[in-house]
């Protein structure tokens, strides 16, 4: 392929997109140029979307005026190197635009991993800049390639919610209620708090009547509720909300349900993400962002540097295992079909039991 194809997305219209074709990127001294064969897409990645600004995710591959470049994880080759350490043919695995080939400027470069040390991307959450080098890696793990794109990244997510809650003694909530659960970080935090013997707290998840039928097969909640049926809640009992759906109208209703009960409110991601707005003052606790760098922070200033990703991806790579017979993979092999998939990730169109992966190198 002699060309780069991006899709770029208006920054304050998701559903206004277009295909970018340029040359492929020359590397200068200390860049290499990497091929990315395979990226996973989820909704995920709208909330990246919606939170570019805020977090920065716009920031790591920078577009031009409104326009940006929605960041995916995926697996990639290196293809030109003009960096002392890092070998063409290498297979990478980290955080990338969606796009063909990208370039990247290695640093800190250790047999497993190195950062990317481009100087725009220094002012940005760190966590998101370190590559893996996988081909040292066991082949236990780079068996689950197609997982790891698309599920390993999310359930790390999943496993720095489930630690948040740990770490603050579940907030003393006898419940557990989670927004979206049909999300895949939904159902990775479920699978983990459900895996757990030391949680008694009862898992509720609200989902779409659509998938409730994906989340009862899960077997991860002790109650399943569906949009429009939240009295169905048990409102006696304290409450940790962990939302994933960014829709301030359910947030509205759960804390007018609970009330005092609602001992804890994080907002994590944007399933809904054209439901949101600013939140009023509610009844119980207020409602925050969860900023997961933050309590990454915490933990590895205990655990030490970078234990608790490492952590969280051992634990999704288990849950990723558990449900593999249930995930079902769809490639989509053009910037077109791209575009289109996006739209439909947009209207919350994707079944959640299909694994979107993308590849745009056979997009002549």
């Amino acid at each position: 392929m002699s060309k780069n194809i991006e899709l770029w997305v208006n920054r304050k219209d998701f559903r206004s997109t277009q295909i970018v074709t340029t040359d492929i990127p020359a590397p200068i001294s200390g860049e290499i140029v990497v091929a990315i064969d395979k990226f996973g897409l989820t909704a995920n990645n709208v909330s990246y979307a919606v939170s570019g600004d805020m977090i920065g995710y716009w920031g790591y591959f920078p577009a031009t005026d409104d326009w940006g470049k929605v960041c995916v994880w995926g697996c990639a080759n290196v293809i030109e190197s003009n960096c002392e350490g890092i070998a063409i043919g290498e297979r990478l695995w980290g955080f990338y635009p969606m796009a063909s080939h990208v370039l990247l400027t290695p640093g800190n470069i250790r047999t497993d991993q190195f950062t990317d040390v481009t100087s725009y991307r220094q002012t940005l959450p760190e966590l998101y800049n370190f590559y893996r080098r996988t081909d040292f890696e066991p082949d236990a793990v780079r068996q689950f390639e197609n997982e790891r794109c698309l599920l390993v990244p999310l359930f790390t997510t999943s496993f720095v919610i489930y630690d948040y809650l740990i770490y603050n003694d579940l907030f003393s909530a006898d419940q557990i209620v989670i927004g979206s659960v049909s999300s895949k970080t939904g159902l990775g935090l479920a699978k983990m708090l459900h895996n757990d013997p030391n949680i008694s707290a009862k898992i509720v998840g609200i989902t779409s009547a659509g998938n409730n039928g994906f989340v009862e097969q899960l077997a991860c909640c002790d109650q399943v509720i569906t949009y429009g049926n939240e009295e169905e809640l048990d409102k006696s009992l304290p409450s940790a909300y962990i939302d994933m759906s960014g829709n301030t109208g359910l947030t509205k209703r759960l804390h007018t349900l609970l009330g005092d009960n609602m001992v804890e409110s994080a907002m994590v991601g944007a399933t809904h993400w054209d439901k949101g707005g600013k939140q009023e003052t509610l009844p119980g606790a207020k409602p925050k962002f969860f900023f997961a760098p933050g309590h990454i922070g915490t933990r590895d200033k205990e655990w030490g540097q970078g234990a608790t990703m490492r952590k969280g991806m051992e634990q999704g790579l288990i849950v990723a295992a558990q449900i593999k017979e249930l995930m079902h993979i769809h490639w989509v092999q053009s910037a077109e079909e791209l575009e289109q998939t996006w739209l439909n990730m947009l209207d919350n169109k994707i079944n959640p039991s299909q694994g979107l992966m993308v590849s745009l190198l056979s997009d002549e």
